[in-house]
C-alpha cells in the first residue's frame, strides 16, 4: 500500500486544480515491469495524483498554468529512468519499465515517486529555456520530497555545488523553503515565468547570492553531521 500523497497545508478544501487529459501506452505489456506499474495503482489516480502534488506545491489557485491539455505516458523498455518532452499544450512523460522491474522491492513508491518528479517537467516554468539543468532537477525533486516520495538510497549534503540537480539541489532547496517559512520554491519558480535566468533573482527573493546561501547551508549540514544529528 502506498503512502498517503503529502499535500500542502490549506485553510480551506483543496482547490479544483486544471487536470490534464491522460493518455497510456504500454509499448510491451507483458514485460514485468509494465506489470509491476499496473499493480502499483490506477494510472489515472497516480497520474492525478501528480498532478495534485505539483500545483499544490509550486503553485496557488491563481496562478497556477492552465497551458497543459495533454499528459501522455509510455512504458518502454529503455535504459535510464523516465524523461519528459512536447510542447506547451501537450505533454510526453517516458517511463522505463526496466527501472520498474529493478525498483520491485518498493514499485508502487518508486512509481509515484517518478511520476510526480516527471509531473513537475510538465508544469514548471524554465526561464524560458535558460534555466540551469540542475536548478529544474533539483526543483523537481523537491516537490517528490515534499510529497512524502523521496526512495531510501536519497542522501542529504550529497554534492559539491547547489545546481548539481536532483536530490542535492532539492535538499538545499529544502531548506531554503524552511528558512523562508514556506515560501522560497513557489517565489522561485514564479521568477522563471517570462523572463531568462538571472542569478540577480536569488538577491531579488533572499537577499543574498546563491553562493552565500550554499555556503551557509554546507556549514549547517557539517554542524550537524560534528553533532550526529544529520539524517542519511
Amino acid at each position: 500500500m502506498p503512502p498517503p500523497l503529502i499535500l500542502p497545508p490549506a485553510n480551506a478544501p483543496e482547490p479544483a486544480w486544471p487536470i490534464p487529459k491522460f493518455e497510456l501506452c504500454i509499448e510491451d505489456l507483458a514485460h514485468p515491469g509494465a506489470r509491476l506499474f499496473l499493480d502499483s495503482g490506477r494510472p489515472e489516480s497516480m497520474l492525478r495524483d501528480a498532478v495534485r502534488a505539483v500545483c499544490s506545491w509550486l503553485y496557488t489557485p491563481d496562478s497556477v498554468p492552465h497551458n497543459v491539455q495533454v499528459v501522455r505516458l509510455v512504458l518502454r523498455d529503455m535504459p535510464g529512468v523516465a524523461h519528459t518532452s512536447g510542447s506547451q499544450t501537450h505533454k510526453e512523460i517516458v517511463f522505463a519499465v526496466s527501472h520498474i522491474l529493478n525498483s520491485a522491492a518498493r514499485a508502487a513508491d518508486e512509481v509515484r515517486g517518478v511520476l510526480v518528479h516527471e509531473m513537475v517537467h510538465c508544469f514548471q516554468y524554465n526561464a524560458l529555456g535558460t534555466c540551469p539543468g540542475g536548478l529544474i532537477e533539483g526543483i523537481a525533486d523537491w516537490v517528490r520530497l515534499r510529497a512524502g516520495l523521496a526512495p531510501p538510497h536519497w542522501r542529504e549534503g550529497t554534492g559539491g555545488r547547489w545546481d548539481a540537480g536532483y536530490e542535492t539541489t532539492g535538499y538545499f532547496l529544502d531548506w531554503l523553503e524552511t528558512r523562508y517559512e514556506g515560501s522560497f520554491v513557489r517565489a522561485l519558480n514564479a521568477r522563471l515565468k517570462d523572463t531568462p535566468y538571472d542569478e540577480n533573482l536569488w538577491v531579488e527573493i533572499t537577499g543574498q547570492q546563491v553562493g552565500e546561501l550554499w555556503a551557509t547551508y554546507k556549514d549547517e549540514l557539517e554542524q550537524k553531521r560534528a553533532a550526529g544529528t544529520l539524517h542519511s
